[in-house]
């Protein structure tokens, strides 16, 4: 029995996005007085009275619209209601009670899903305002909430009309996964295809797909599982230059893009094949590198691309020429359009993981160390030798090794890339960057 799904949705623009943080007491949804900010569905866990759930912030329902980006929100929050335990319906007492209000509230109905109407920026506690009691109008059998997401007031009673609402908790629960999905962030700058690779994977539109530049603005974790194992996707705004980031609705997203890759295991780096490598790709895939964080390229629109036998070969080299700094990343071609090699970056991205968690023990990474040192002889400076005494590893996600020697300033940038390159001939870290700290012997105290 999974965690049980709670969706916060309704009209654009009455607060749901500031109820989301309210409720999981961290800024995750993207908050701006303007009507359609969340697009896509914002997942995040919270606790209240021991109950564990999984709180859904949607993006703005517009029921009667042409306009394709509130189509596309639209549809994400009839997904988000589609897979929802509770719903709760967010409305705004100072606008009162709307044609929208009461289009959406057909559509909840049809659901059958249990609805709390809450009724936000009920700001002043105590009397309430004479609009809130329109909502009574729509006849749902539980009376509805004041709360003001502002302030926080009114969000505990909101909570427990939530739970009252959802069956006993089963103790012996099962995990529902996440905790220990591998997380994977996929980044790349505006529409290169990311939350359509996303999608093929799920296979469901869960990521709103467009031509429009920018589509996504929140970054987005979705949970799969298969024969593979579990994942957490995260789909992040992309990125821009940073010259070109003008308000900050863009700002926070590429903030946001940013978190994603610190808290991922894989960054899956989606380029577009019929661009090439661009100067914004290379500052992306830094920022993946800077972060210690495996890594997968991934080059997408493949089927645009014209091809011989040598295409693979030489795009590849394009890709390590111009990415000189991540030529340990495996790059693969893929189309989302089509799906083609798609299901090849479930292994990739075990594989990575698996070389980004490696250990070495102290015995035999001394034992490699000493080979080291045979083939290639530690540097000299002014009849000053380099010697070095042992090295050890101390941590992983980025894999982490510490050098002691009798004088680091010895230690030159050349011989530390020697010993990383033998470091992946002989142990492989495929995928992965590798950390190496020079110290002094002595100088351990503080590791």
């Amino acid at each position: 029995m999974a965690k049980p799904v709670i969706a916060i949705v309704g009209r654009p623009n009455v607060g749901k996005s500031t109820l989301f943080n309210r409720l999981i007491g961290k800024r995750i949804s993207i908050v701006e007085d303007t009507p359609g900010v969340t697009r896509d569905r914002i997942y995040y866990e919270i606790n209240w009275n021991g109950r564990d759930m999984m709180l859904v912030d949607t993006g703005g329902i517009e029921p009667r619209t042409d306009d394709e980006m509130l189509r596309y929100m639209r549809l994400q929050a009839e997904l988000a209601i589609a897979h929802a335990d509770v719903i709760i319906f967010m409305t705004d007492v100072k606008a009162g009670l709307t044609a929208s209000d009461r289009d959406i509230s057909a559509m909840l109905l049809k659901s059958g899903k249990p609805v709390v109407i809450c009724v936000n920026k009920v700001d002043q506690v105590g009397e309430l305002p004479a609009e809130f009691y329109e909502f009574y109008e729509l006849g749902y059998p539980d009376d509805p909430i004041p709360v003001s997401s502002l302030h926080g007031t009114g969000t505990g009673d909101l909570l427990d009309a939530v739970i009252a609402h959802l069956p006993p908790e089963d103790e012996a629960m099962e995990d529902d996964g996440w905790h220990d999905a591998i997380r994977v962030a996929v980044i790349g700058k505006p529409n290169v295809g990311k939350s359509s690779v996303i999608n093929k994977i799920l296979g469901e539109d869960r990521l709103i797909v467009s031509d429009i530049a920018g589509t996504t603005r929140d970054a987005v974790d979705t949970f799969a599982e298969n024969e593979h194992g579990k994942y957490v996707f995260v789909d992040t705004a992309g990125i821009r230059r940073q010259s070109k980031i003008n308000d900050k609705l863009e700002y926070y997203s590429v903030l946001r893009a940013k978190l994603a890759v610190e808290r991922a295991d894989v960054c899956l780096i989606v380029i577009d094949a019929a661009q090439g490598v661009t100067e914004q790709d290379s500052k992306i895939a830094g920022l993946a590198h800077d972060s210690g964080r495996a890594s997968i390229i991934a080059l997408n629109k493949w089927d645009l691309v014209e091809k011989d036998d040598k295409t693979i070969i030489q795009y590849t080299d394009m890709v390590y020429r111009e990415l000189s700094f991540m030529t340990y990343a495996p790059v693969i071609t893929i189309s989302a359009l089509t799906g083609q090699r798609v299901p090849r970056l479930f292994p990739m991205i075990n594989e990575a993981v698996e070389q980004a968690r490696k250990r070495i023990p102290t015995g035999v990474l001394n034992e490699f160390l000493g080979d080291a040192i045979t083939r290639v002889e530690p540097p000299s400076d002014k009849g000053r030798e380099l010697k070095i005494y042992y090295m050890t590893q101390i941590g992983t996600q980025p894999p982490t090794f510490v050098i002691f020697c009798n004088d680091a300033e010895l230690f030159h940038f050349s011989y530390r890339r020697y010993i990383e390159n033998r470091l992946r001939d002989v142990f492989g870290f495929m995928g992965t960057p590798i950390k190496i700290i020079i110290r002094e012997r002595g100088d351990d105290a503080d590791l």
